[in-house]
């Protein structure tokens, strides 16, 4: 695991620092809870049962199909130009000193890449193999190498979809499915993946974060909060009121709440402020077998009975036209 994300999470039993097991098959913190590393490839970071499993294995391939025809590249390239202006944000506001004046940017900016470089020297340098770990020093700076966590990740598209936009970021894949995780473990080669229930403490240290995405998932508002950098950004994606209005009557699926912006707004509102929000849209010309894969790999799997969906599939005309539209709403800590 990148020691820029290893350095960034803490143990979800006491909180403590993590660190790569001398036989690199778990992780440990210094009070000796232990954690595996599936031989897929993401660490299992759960206490106890979970109260849910998240999506299947059929669930899973159907989403990492449709999104690998490109499909949802509107919410990728969006997220991405999303997280690009979070970050520079976040670097500038690091760069620039409470008071100073514009021109004074440059000269920090030098002196924090600086004082960077002195912080990886010791990170290099550092080996402690008490109790047969090796925990690394802290990183200070959250912007000298962006954590970009996305909760509730699936497949970990997304996540890899900002990261090719972020050359110097690191990323880190929170979910609660494993074959979601499995597929999420190899999104990017600079994201690491973790089995997590984002509704608990995430396994984060506080103010981790420069970006977490929120992708069609729960939102946990005081642990979102609480792993992210003070000038950071949340970036929640939600469906707007005419996401696959075609389909909905057509196939009996589930409705768009009209509510929905302003619920999340709601439910975020204690501990975070909206900044902006964009509409991102895009009209599809699908064949029946990909409307069937589009039904299969959301919340319409759990609610719709598969032979009536079959029977209706087979009367829609080809090809199907179909409408994503999407909102991504950023946010920034109170």
């Amino acid at each position: 695991m990148d020691p820029h994300i290893l350095d960034r999470l803490r143990c979800p039993v006491c909180a403590e620092p993590l660190g790569l097991a001398t036989d690199a098959r778990a992780l440990r913190c210094p009070r000796r809870h232990s954690f595996d590393i599936a031989r897929q490839g993401y660490v299992n970071l759960l206490t106890g049962r979970a109260p849910h499993v998240g999506d299947t294995a059929e669930m899973v391939a159907a989403r990492a199909d449709f999104q690998a025809a490109g499909h949802y590249d509107v919410i990728s390239a969006a997220l991405a130009a999303a997280a690009t202006q979070a970050t520079a944000r976040l670097r500038t506001t690091a760069a620039t000193p409470l008071g100073a004046t514009p021109s004074d940017s440059r000269s920090a900016a030098t002196d924090a890449t600086m004082s960077e470089q002195d912080r990886r020297a010791e990170i290099n340098r550092a080996k402690d193999t008490t109790a047969g770990v090796r925990v690394e020093p802290a990183a200070a700076d959250v912007g000298a190498y962006p954590l970009v966590v996305d909760a509730g990740a699936g497949t970990g598209r997304y996540l890899g979809a900002v990261l090719a936009a972020l050359p110097d970021a690191v990323g880190l894949a929170l979910d609660v499915s494993k074959p979601a995780l499995r597929r999420a473990a190899r999104a990017h080669p600079r994201a690491a993946a973790a089995l997590a229930d984002t509704w608990q403490r995430l396994p984060l240290a506080d103010a981790s974060t420069a970006v977490l995405l929120n992708v069609f998932a729960p939102r946990n508002g005081p642990e979102f909060h609480r792993v992210l950098d003070p000038a950071g950004t949340l970036l929640v994606v939600t469906p707007d009121t005419d996401h696959l209005t075609e389909l909905v009557g057509a196939l009996a699926l589930l409705r768009v709440d009209p509510d929905k912006a302003d619920r999340v707004t709601g439910s975020l509102g204690g501990h975070f402020t909206l900044v902006s929000s964009s509409a991102h849209r895009a009209e599809l010309a699908l064949a029946r077998p990909e409307v069937a894969t589009l039904v299969g790999m959301g919340p319409n799997a759990w609610h719709t009975d598969p032979e009536a969906l079959r029977a209706r599939l087979a009367a829609l005309p080809e090809p199907v036209r179909v409408t994503v539209a999407v909102r991504v709403d950023a946010y920034r800590p109170r």
